[in-house]
């Protein structure tokens, strides 16, 4: 059915489950998994005298180093073949974006990711990540909530 599954990551819980959810899916179909990193960077911070927006991009480019070795290693423990990608967002390309991006790009037939990742005032203000990708993809979208699997969704089972 699938064959080329792109996940969105983001080092956020949830962005951890749809990564499972994404190589659990491969590893069942035989299907190979790219999971996309996008270093966020958020313009508006970047007027705030004093601020050196640097520091926070270096981080986060950091973030995505140490979350494509742990997902590389993930992805080589269950047999899926695949890789990781980073991009970088801009002031011309956002992260939903660069996401529907990455997957043309990698010839993706799904794309999967969570619905609340880390990604602060924009969501208020433009909404979800995961909202705009549904909207304006052409791909399949399957999404994973943030309750789905860990404590959160036994608590709500248990009730």
């Amino acid at each position: 059915m699938y064959t080329r599954i792109l996940v969105a990551v983001d080092g956020s819980n949830t962005s951890r489950r749809a990564f499972d959810g994404a190589l659990n899916l491969a590893s069942k179909l035989g299907a190979t998994l790219r999971a996309f990193y996008a270093v966020e960077n958020t313009p508006m911070y970047f007027d705030a005298p004093g601020y050196d927006p640097s520091i926070l991009r270096n981080r986060l480019v950091e973030q995505g180093k140490e979350l494509t070795a742990e997902l590389s290693a993930a992805m080589g423990a269950s047999g899926v073949s695949g890789d990781i990608a980073v991009g970088e967002a801009t002031s011309f390309d956002d992260v939903p974006t660069l996401v529907l991006r990455a997957a043309a790009d990698f010839n993706a037939d799904l794309i999967v990711m969570g619905t609340h990742g880390r990604r602060g005032m924009q969501r208020l203000i433009l909404g979800s990540v995961a909202e705009r990708c549904v909207r304006q993809s052409t791909l399949p979208v399957l999404l994973i909530p943030s309750a789905a699997g860990g404590d959160e969704a036994e608590e709500q089972a248990k009730a």
